[in-house]
């Protein structure tokens, strides 16, 4: 079943990046994240009374609040820039990259021992991603832009190793507590830039925002630590390389562009490349003891 799960938000996830292009066409990119995980955050509080769920505390409370600061707020702001000074090419392989940083993190936070099955799906992974998007002609990308990619790969990989730490606790509480924490500094950076504040008004953009708030971030997020409650913090890491092939294969069928050997192939390395390092029997995903730390904040 938690394979299930992580297929489904592969599929959401993949479905983000077409959403965000059509909120992007009439909200500028910060206010449309802040104003998302704004009205996301306030589903997630209703659930959570509804629920009866409670308040996380003390520690945990500070570990759940970095998740949202990590997750909602540095992931989201650095790679908008980033994209401002490269392509959407780069960005794919930038996300590619995070399955090969989260095992090294996990390391040294000494959550996981290195694993030489994952660290070989990351790289095979790595390189179909580079394949499909990257041309022959050479890289021209200015330096602040591939530090700014470096930092943010690092960024969405400790964020990842922050959910293991409070997966124990109810997702509902985790994602209310982490957006009410992530998407007011989202709204002051909109505010910082300049940035208009507009009600959506056209129709394809409302639709993109209803799926953005609900699907894409209540569903999305729910999915996400319900995955890396079971699994290690290194398995669910490969969703960031199925993004963009996802996103690919959204891209023919709604916005029919079109496929390409090259992306196709480069498809099937990383699929091939996620399935030998996380989903296979006998891969090491599964995580039944939980890591001392964990212990502690439950």
């Amino acid at each position: 079943m938690i394979a299930v799960a992580f297929i489904v938000a592969v599929v959401i996830g993949s479905g983000n990046f077409v959403a965000v292009s059509f909120s992007n066409q009439e909200l500028d990119p910060f206010w449309g994240a802040g104003l998302r995980f704004s009205l996301a955050a306030l589903i997630f509080v209703v659930i959570a009374l509804a629920l009866r769920l409670e308040w996380p505390r003390g520690r945990l409370l500070v570990l759940t609040a970095a998740y949202g600061l990590f997750t909602f707020t540095l992931s989201y702001a650095l790679m908008y820039w980033a994209l401002t000074r490269m392509t959407a090419g780069m960005a794919a392989v930038v996300l590619a990259t995070v399955p090969l940083v989260t095992p090294l993190l996990a390391t040294i936070h000494r959550m996981e021992a290195l694993n030489r099955r994952a660290l070989l799906g990351s790289v095979a992974a790595f390189a179909g991603i580079l394949w499909m998007t990257l041309d022959t002609g050479g890289l021209d990308i200015p330096f602040d832009a591939i530090v700014a990619t470096l930092v943010a790969a690092l960024t969405i990989g400790e964020s990842i190793i922050i959910s293991k730490r409070i997966s124990a606790n109810h997702p509902v509480m985790n994602n209310a507590v982490g957006m009410l924490a992530g998407a007011p500094p989202l709204l002051l950076l909109s505010l910082v830039a300049g940035e208009s504040w507009a009600v959506p008004k056209q129709q394809d953009t409302v639709v993109a925002v209803v799926y953005l708030v609900t699907i894409g971030s209540v569903g999305l997020f729910v999915l996400t630590l319900l995955v890396i409650r079971r699994w290690t913090a290194s398995a669910t890491a490969y969703m960031f390389v199925l993004f963009p092939v996802g996103a690919m294969l959204f891209d023919a069928w709604l916005l029919d562009s079109h496929l390409t050997v090259r992306g196709v192939t480069g498809a099937l390395i990383v699929m091939a490349a996620v399935w030998f390092g996380a989903l296979a029997p006998g891969a090491s995903r599964a995580d039944s003891e939980r890591s001392e730390d964990e212990a502690t904040v439950e």
